[in-house]
């Protein structure tokens, strides 16, 4: 039921993988703007809560690999939660900083008695996300390859992305999001302004509410993110609330 709880990626994950979609010509990644800088070394401590239990901690940072930008989020259960059901988890995506398309996306995964090392290739040239994955409790192996976009994000630089653009309230973004399954087509909507207290502060924010026009998704759940009404864009708050309950992460500080 709280299966990969904790894990900022899981906000999007859960409600968008492994579930069909038509990707219109609307749906498009578009390239960053000449301006913009990376907030590289920036690294965001989230408390997580599930109903009423804190269910543990999450770090998503971001820094330069190369010629390549790279996610990485990591997150573990404590207290109670920890008890019910164990998370260790690593995500990492690596994208292109021009055209934010995805290269690499890598998980490991130690979620109760699952242990699972997975890796998702984007091959741009054959238009395929090829994913390979290794079941570490029994050697078991998977392999599955999806047609994508010429471009398409990932669950981790999706979060990025959406930073990179407007954001102005009462606008539509829509954009192809893989996750090793079919490719999907995502929608996000900026509903409105509201203030955000947190541990981190009090901050003036930008509600973006994310969702798929995928049959089986549709009335099953939504997902928000609250967005600071900056230049930053920093994400403060992460809410998903599907059928399972409500799991929330809040911002607890900012370092580098």
């Amino acid at each position: 039921m709280i299966r990969a709880v904790l894990v900022v990626a899981f906000l999007l994950t859960t409600a968008f993988a492994q579930q069909v979609a038509t990707i219109g010509p609307a749906a498009q990644v578009h390239a960053v703007p000449e301006n913009y800088r990376f907030p590289n070394g920036e690294i965001l401590h989230y408390s997580a809560e599930w109903r009423i239990w804190q269910a543990g901690v999450a770090t998503l940072s971001l820094d330069q690999a190369g010629p390549e930008q790279r996610v990485t989020a990591v997150a573990s259960s404590t207290g109670f939660v920890a008890l019910l059901f164990r998370v260790a988890d690593t995500f990492v995506s690596r994208f292109d900083p021009h055209t934010f398309c995805s290269v690499e996306f890598t998980k490991h995964t130690e979620e109760g008695l699952h242990k699972r090392e997975t890796r998702i290739h984007f091959d741009e040239g054959r238009r395929r996300a090829v994913l390979d994955e290794r079941n570490l409790r029994d050697n078991g192996v998977k392999h599955l390859e999806n047609e994508i976009p010429s471009c398409a994000t990932d669950v981790l630089n999706g979060i990025y992305y959406l930073r990179t653009l407007p954001l102005q309230v009462g606008a539509t973004y829509l954009f192809p999001l893989n996750n090793g399954g079919p490719t999907l087509e995502v929608k996000t909507t900026v509903e409105g302004s509201e203030d955000i207290k947190t541990d981190a502060g009090t901050f003036h924010t930008l509600r973006v509410s994310i969702n798929s026009d995928a049959d089986k998704l549709k009335g099953r759940g939504k997902i928000w993110i609250w967005y600071t009404d900056d230049a930053a864009h920093t994400p403060v708050q992460m809410r998903s609330q599907l059928f399972w309950g409500t799991l929330t992460l809040r911002l607890v500080r900012v370092g580098k």
